[in-house]
């Protein structure tokens, strides 16, 4: 029987989440590391260098089709929410932080890399999946902080100022990829040279993320008002929206006739959410929070499982036209 493989990203976030309880204060407002910091420019680091990777050729050349588009795009920005919203309207024997972790996990784009990675492994519509999955990464910036606002309004007082928020995202995020986009004939043959550099500062960046926010968490003593069982109920609720999802999209591709290329970017790129993207959104959404570890805790345990099952659904398109 083959084991299913761990990714050491998710170890380094395991180790960073462990290291948050042993060493909280490194992660503090006060630390002499000031990684709040250098997180900020961090992300915006990574989000320039992905602009200066992403070729507007390979986007330009998934534009045509419309219906994988739009199946996409509502599943990401439609029915998703819906499944937030229910959630945190309807469970609510579960805390409030944890709703709005889940809801936020409901709420983010689809992630690029393990959308296109996969689509490939499945033989796929590829550049289909490169342009909805960058199509998605962008809007998100816009309607991910209005879908939080929309929560936020609901709670004792709560509100989040989203047109500031958008400001906020476009300043850190939009500008950055914007700008490497433009400088990215300057810069292509060098990435080209050193791919990895990408990946590690991407992942880096993230760990880093994680880190800070669960040093927060543990510094305002957080963790010790979830009560275990909501813990192992994130986990089966995660792996629900997951499995229902798929469901979803492979159904709707399929009685809407795609063909198998299609079919595959539109159940990949439509289940997916960004890490990549959900934890510099909400250290922006949510800075400074002592929830916000809480908050991201959803979208980590999401990331892994949707690696791990969508890449054994890959290899099943694969097998269909091998």
């Amino acid at each position: 029987m083959k084991l299913i493989k761990i990714d050491g990203f998710v170890i380094a976030m395991l180790l960073a989440v462990i290291f948050s309880f042993i060493f909280p204060q490194l992660g503090g407002d006060n630390s002499p590391l000031h990684l709040g910091l250098v997180t900020t420019w961090g992300i915006s680091l990574v989000f320039f260098l992905h602009g200066a990777n992403l070729s507007f050729g390979a986007i330009k050349a998934g534009l045509g089709a419309w219906r994988l588009h739009l199946l996409v795009q509502a599943t990401t920005f439609v029915l998703f929410p819906i499944i937030g919203f229910a959630i945190y309207f309807g469970l609510d024997f579960l805390s409030p932080e944890v709703r709005l972790g889940l809801f936020f996990l409901c709420a983010l784009p689809s992630t690029i890399s393990s959308s296109v990675a996969m689509t490939a492994i499945g033989k796929g519509n590829v550049a289909g999946a490169v342009f909805n999955a960058t199509l998605s990464g962008i809007l998100g910036m816009i309607i991910t902080p209005f879908y939080i606002s929309l929560i936020t309004a609901t709670t004792n007082g709560g509100h989040l100022d989203v047109l500031g928020a958008v400001l906020d995202i476009m300043k850190t995020l939009l500008i950055p990829f914007i700008l490497g986009q433009v400088l990215r004939p300057i810069l292509k043959e060098f990435l080209q040279k050193n791919k990895k550099i990408i990946n590690t500062l991407d992942r880096t960046t993230i760990i880093l993320i994680v880190f800070v926010a669960f040093c927060h968490s543990n510094i305002s003593n957080i963790w010790s008002k979830i009560p275990a069982l909501q813990l192992v109920l994130i986990f089966a609720i995660v792996a629900i929206i997951l499995a229902l999802v798929l469901f979803i999209t492979t159904i709707t591709a399929k009685s809407l006739g795609f063909s198998h290329e299609d079919e595959v970017a539109g159940v990949f790129c439509g289940s997916k959410k960004s890490l990549a993207n959900g934890a510099p959104i909400a250290a922006i959404l949510f800075a400074g929070s002592p929830v916000l570890g809480i908050i991201i805790l959803p979208t980590m345990i999401y990331h892994q499982l949707q690696l791990m099952v969508c890449s054994v659904i890959a290899a099943r398109y694969a097998s269909k036209i091998s």
